[in-house]
């Protein structure tokens, strides 16, 4: 099994869906991505910053899942990252209503020494500058992988790109791969940011699963028709979670094994839907996955006599 090491936010959400609203809760990208990740009994460590207000339980709680929070920094007298929220009816698109930076605005990230030699590396949805000083700092990873968004397309696209340059594989949105590559088709907006540096290109579809190209190969992988979703809050990085907790326990990086690590990502996705913030992600358990993985299978497969 390889390390694995995942930086990004660490955090407070509030959230609101048409099916009701939290206070504070446990959210931000490197939390969710960990608990994703921790399914697959992975030896990770977060890298992020909190302030002195975070609770100590859900410290013990990234602890209990086996992260280690070693690269995890606690400013006493700061206050942790907070995003507030509210989706519309679709689910799809949402407002923020608030942002507040707080210790994150003065975050540089330090890798413990005993993961600088991961294999594995999930750069999770931070300012780019941020993402390239772990870049930086490990020794020689296998598998580095960027997750993204059109803000910082928006801010800090020349940063972005350097950061582009140096990963295998970039994990985005489909209105984020527009705008990233300038090209509406996807297979073309893929073959664009080729050119950039990745080697795989994965972009998420939302309830409408996910596409991954590696040179000339693409595959497809659904996402599972739910009957209700309650808060689609963090999917996005539990899917990263997923694809990289599958590739850093099974240590094979290639396009075969991609296509599996999606629907890992996928399957992962569908259960923290399901529930306001981390709640699902905290208390799924293996058997569930496994028969919802069985669900996956049944879905698309099929035979099929061709002449």
């Amino acid at each position: 099994m390889s390390k694995l090491v995942i930086v990004g936010t660490v955090a407070f959400d509030a959230i609101e869906t048409p099916f009701g609203k939290t206070d504070k809760i446990l959210g931000g990208a490197a939390t969710y991505i960990g608990l994703a990740a921790s399914q697959f009994n992975t030896d990770g460590a977060i890298v992020s910053v909190v302030g002195g207000d975070f609770p100590k339980e859900d410290i013990d709680m990234l602890k209990d899942k086996g992260m280690s929070v070693a690269g995890l920094e606690i400013v006493e007298d700061g206050k942790t990252f907070f995003w507030s929220g509210r989706y519309h009816n679709d689910m799809n698109s949402r407002d923020t209503l608030a942002t507040e930076l707080n210790v994150l605005e003065s975050f540089s990230p330090v890798v413990p020494e005993s993961y600088k030699d991961a294999e594995v590396v999930m750069l999770g949805n931070l300012h780019p500058m941020v993402q390239m000083s772990v870049v930086e700092q490990m020794e020689d990873p296998k598998l580095i992988v960027l997750d993204t968004m059109n803000f910082w397309m928006d801010v800090a696209m020349d940063d972005l790109k350097k950061v582009i340059e140096k990963v295998d594989v970039i994990t985005i949105n489909d209105e984020e791969a527009r705008q990233l590559s300038g090209e509406y088709s996807l297979v073309n907006a893929a073959k664009e940011i080729f050119t950039m540096g990745p080697k795989y290109v994965v972009i998420k579809k939302g309830e409408h699963g996910a596409l991954i190209f590696h040179k000339d190969n693409m595959f497809f992988a659904p996402a599972l028709p739910l009957a209700e979703v309650f808060d689609p809050t963090g999917a996005g990085d539990t899917f990263a979670g997923g694809f990289t907790g599958y590739l850093a326990k099974t240590g094979d990086y290639s396009f075969e094994n991609m296509k599996r690590a999606i629907i890992h990502g996928s399957c992962l996705a569908s259960f923290c839907v399901e529930k306001f913030g981390t709640e699902r992600m905290q208390n799924l358990n293996r058997d569930e996955v496994n028969k919802r993985l069985h669900q996956f299978k049944s879905l698309t497969q099929y035979d099929i006599e061709l002449t």
